[in-house]
């Protein structure tokens, strides 16, 4: 078995996590942590490129975010369920990769699969600690479930912001990676509204607003259901002035 992992994203589509937080995560594998990105579903249903061009081109944000794993756990494109067989799926893949920390998507949104793995999400990383689950593996739980919740609007305030200035570059060349998907393209479908820049410049602005709030160049935008916790009083970095 391998070692457990730091990071795990686990979102709906190749190049889900890149658009939302391959910022973090490409900082959180420079920090030397072992990051992993599940794919439930090859977006085989999306109206450009194939499975086979996709995985591949997923192998190449992979590298380029120096990912210890890249996973596709074979779901069907556009028909994600929250039902027993998708959960023991996707409990026996927490349990073999036993990340410490999951990211996913926000609890709502247009786009169904992005709706349906956010609940999926929730429910395996609760139910994989169940003894009696009907489920390979040994019992496991996740410490902490964060959404990512970059480009939404229903979602404002963020929980937090992590600073990926010194990232930036990688989180855009990682998108760029999915040339059959964003060649030439404003807009990534609902995880990134249209408009009239290219995308990357796009991108580049949404992360430098949410940068701001931190104070810095570049950030990303999470959120948990759970009060964050401050060491002490004395150790706030965001300046209220």
């Amino acid at each position: 078995m391998s070692a457990p992992l730091d990071v795990l994203a686990i979102m709906a589509h190749p190049d889900d996590a890149e658009l939302l937080c391959g910022g973090a995560l490409a900082k959180s594998a420079a920090a030397g942590q072992r990051v992993g990105i599940l794919d439930l579903t090859a977006g085989e249903m999306g109206s450009q490129g194939t499975p086979e061009l996709r995985a591949r081109e997923a192998e190449a944000a992979a590298r380029i975010l120096g990912l210890a794993v890249r996973r596709c756990a074979a779901l069907p494109d556009s028909r994600l369920e929250n039902d027993e067989r998708t959960r023991a799926a996707l409990v026996a893949l927490l349990r073999e990769l036993r990340p410490r920390v999951v990211v996913t998507h926000w609890k709502v949104g247009r786009h169904r699969d992005h709706r349906i793995a956010s609940e999926l999400v929730r429910d395996a990383c609760f139910l994989s600690a169940l003894r009696k689950l009907n489920a390979p593996g040994e019992p496991f739980r996740p410490l902490k479930l964060v959404y990512a919740t970059a480009f939404r609007e229903d979602a404002d305030p963020p929980s937090f912001v992590v600073d990926i200035t010194a990232h930036m570059d990688a989180k855009l060349r990682a998108v760029e990676a999915y040339a059959s998907q964003f060649d030439g393209k404003t807009q990534a479908g609902e995880v990134l509204p249209g408009g009239d820049r290219p995308l990357t410049e796009q991108i580049r602005a949404h992360c430098a607003a949410y940068g701001s709030r931190i104070r810095v160049a570049y950030g990303e935008p999470f959120r948990v259901d759970e009060t964050m916790e401050v060491d002490t009083l004395g150790g706030f970095r965001v300046s209220s002035f």
